[in-house]
């Protein structure tokens, strides 16, 4: 828009100096000209060669910003790649190199060329729990890559009673007898109105932020699953009192594989917030995280209202 309304200051000057000589402050002489045709179509061309060339320049200008921008995506696209290919190396490199130690060491006690260090038990339940790990990863990026593509299977959804059952499941769970579940959804003047969405995609997201709060959360910590209408969307949060993140890992929550410091000795794949994150922009949201450190984490989902 400023682009367009600088077109237009050289009439905003002619206006102006138009009303000026009228006013009578100074003498307004009536110009005539005479000109032959040739002369005229003379001037009409320069006049044409130089509208012309403004937007020959114009058309040059926005066709190297475009380019410039493409190269900057295409630029950025490729370090997250090469930052996603550094994560799953990372991610598969300790699960492969454990297998290896257990093979090698039942190799070793078949051929009697190594004595028995490690009960064969637990040598294979450690071969067993790697191969877990894998499957989980493999599973997690499987899904990741399905919701580019698969069709969601709209229907409207009382977010309300999801978040009703999501709790119930959550305080079901062995893990979840350390910590105290609250669960806070509006009633009055109205109750939470429908979204449309994926209902099983939803819960997915929702059991994934519950599943982060658990891993975090320590013996007389606070998980609280809270949703609100907020304009044209209904915000939905999963709040804890974990140990939370630190400013300088908080933008990078929600990029596949990324694993914050925290998280370091706790399993998972890296893969949960990044499936959350696409869930939701699929469904037209979006989702913001906040955090303090020593105090805890507040994931929120901003999601549509179903309309009309």
């Amino acid at each position: 828009m400023r682009r367009y309304a600088a077109s237009l200051l050289p009439l905003a000057l002619g206006l102006a100096a138009m009303l000026a000589w009228r006013s009578g402050r100074w003498p307004a002489p009536i110009l005539y000209f005479r000109a032959d045709l040739g002369a005229v179509c003379l001037l009409l061309g320069l006049l044409g060669s130089i509208a012309l060339a403004f937007g020959l320049a114009a058309w040059g200008w926005s066709h190297r910003r475009a380019a410039a921008t493409v190269a900057d995506a295409r630029a950025e696209q490729a370090d997250l790649h090469r930052q996603f290919v550094r994560r799953l190396d990372h991610e598969m490199k300790n699960p492969l190199t454990a297998l290896r130690a257990a093979l090698a060491n039942l190799d070793g006690q078949a051929d009697g060329m190594m004595p028995r260090s490690a009960d064969p038990g637990a040598v294979l339940a450690s071969v067993h729990s790697q191969v877990d790990r894998l499957a989980r990863l493999t599973t997690d990026l499987r899904k990741l890559t399905d919701l580019e593509t698969q069709a969601l299977e709209l229907e409207p959804v009382d977010l309300g009673q999801l978040l009703t059952e999501l709790v119930l499941l959550a305080r079901e769970r062995p893990e979840a007898g350390c910590c105290r579940f609250n669960l806070a959804l509006p009633q009055a003047p109205w109750p939470l109105p429908p979204i449309t969405g994926d209902r099983d995609l939803l819960f997915l997201a929702f059991l994934n932020l519950v599943d982060n709060a658990l891993k975090f959360s320590a013996a007389g910590d606070t998980i609280e699953v809270r949703a609100f209408e907020d304009g044209r969307f209904v915000a939905a949060e999963v709040a804890d009192t974990g140990p939370g993140v630190s400013d300088e890992e908080l933008p990078h929550l929600g990029e596949e594989l990324y694993r914050g410091s925290a998280a370091i000795g706790v399993e998972g794949s890296g893969l949960g917030l990044a499936l959350v994150r696409a869930i939701v922009a699929r469904h037209g949201g979006a989702m913001t995280i906040r955090s303090r450190i020593g105090q805890g984490t507040v994931v929120t989902l901003r999601l549509p209202v179903a309309r009309g």
